[in-house]
């Protein structure tokens, strides 16, 4: 079991002026399982990598267990490391695959079969022990990496987009296997996606970054229902959330006949974005509602039919620019696309951010 913190830890990779990663902060707790997401280019691998001892780290530090590991080679700091192309020697079988590191420690034979076969029970690949890699298919490959990583018994376990390579059904049941197999194991747990849905599904925390600099981390839950700044509101949740830069008013801000009221302190805190606030709101915290004075109207562009529900996407003209919104709609009330219906959000369901800074207010 271990703790891991980054204290100011930065790279900066020559003949690059701007750093991948810039003073990253963060604390991962014992046992913790937390997500690094962004988009690509983010630097949540090099920060993975950094933690491995594959990047340097060129200021700050990294400890694990309160130990300063920041110059350490790989093999002295006690993690283990599942990347997405599985890294499986293909001459090996399942077992010699899983047992290597052991063997490479010099572990006792009896030891090696002993961890082997209970790693195998776990991941369910008893009966693939014989095989080798090219007689498996994707996810069974991964479960052979995951293994080989959990017989080692190391403090931390790092996961570098570990699912890219499987197909959608099959990522969604594997994650569900890892998240249910890091909670029964309890061995502390960094995971790199860009995908935020895989995110909020597994993570204790989650810590969403852009361009190398760690915006927001906290629970899925927090992330999702007050995101810190225009950023992560925009990257955290599917369909994105409908955010606009609209006319900021006494009383609060319009869009089109659409009028949001906002409290007086958020009016005074977003003085100075040049007469301008920046207005969110979730496809779930709007509504499709019959014509009137206070509803915006949309033109419908595309009706995402997912069965319970549907995404309908669609255009307003807010100004004389065509401006793209989507809400979500129940099953018995899908429009038609070219049909213009009025929407209206939820009042209590508005996010604010200053149209300068992209701050939550």
């Amino acid at each position: 079991m271990a703790t891991v913190t980054y204290e100011k830890a930065s790279r900066i990779y020559p003949g690059s002026e701007r750093p991948a990663v810039n003073e990253l902060e963060l604390q991962i707790g014992d046992g913790e399982f937390l997500v690094l997401v962004g988009p690509s280019g983010c630097g949540k691998s090099t920060s993975l990598r950094m933690l491995a001892g594959l990047e340097d780290v060129d200021r700050g530090r990294i400890l694990i267990n309160d130990k300063d590991v920041t110059h350490l080679p790989p093999k002295s700091r006690d993690i283990a490391m599942v990347f997405q192309n599985y890294a499986l020697y293909p001459h090996m079988t399942v077992y010699e695959n899983m047992a290597f590191a052991l063997k490479l420690r010099k572990t006792p034979k009896a030891e090696i079969d002993r961890a082997v076969k209970e790693a195998a029970a776990l991941l369910q690949l008893e009966e693939y022990l014989a095989r080798k890699p090219k007689a498996l298919s994707g996810g069974q490959r991964q479960r052979v990496a995951m293994g080989r990583a959990i017989v080692r018994q190391p403090q931390v376990f790092l996961m570098d987009e570990p699912l890219s390579n499987l197909d959608a059904k099959l990522r969604v049941q594997t994650r569900s296997q890892i998240a249910t197999l890091q909670a029964k194991l309890g061995v502390t747990t960094v995971y790199v996606t860009h995908d935020q849905v895989e995110a909020m599904t597994m993570g204790h925390r989650v810590a969403v970054m852009l361009d190398g600099v760690l915006q927001q981390v906290d629970t899925p839950r927090a992330l999702y229902d007050t995101p810190g700044n225009v950023f992560v509101a925009g990257f955290m949740g599917s369909p994105a959330m409908n955010i606009k830069t609209v006319s900021l008013t006494e009383s609060g801000a319009t869009f089109g006949a659409l009028s949001v009221p906002l409290t007086r302190e958020q009016v005074a805190a977003a003085q100075g974005g040049d007469g301008k606030v920046t207005i969110g709101f979730r496809p779930e915290a709007a509504t499709v509602v019959t014509e009137s004075a206070d509803s915006l109207p949309i033109v419908v562009d595309l009706v995402e039919d997912l069965g319970s529900d549907a995404n309908v996407y669609g255009h307003a003209d807010l100004g004389g620019t065509s401006e793209r919104f989507v809400v979500r709609t129940e099953r018995r009330y899908m429009p038609h696309m070219g049909e213009t219906v009025h929407i209206k959000p939820n009042p209590e369901a508005i996010h604010v951010f200053h149209a300068g800074t992209g701050v939550r207010i």
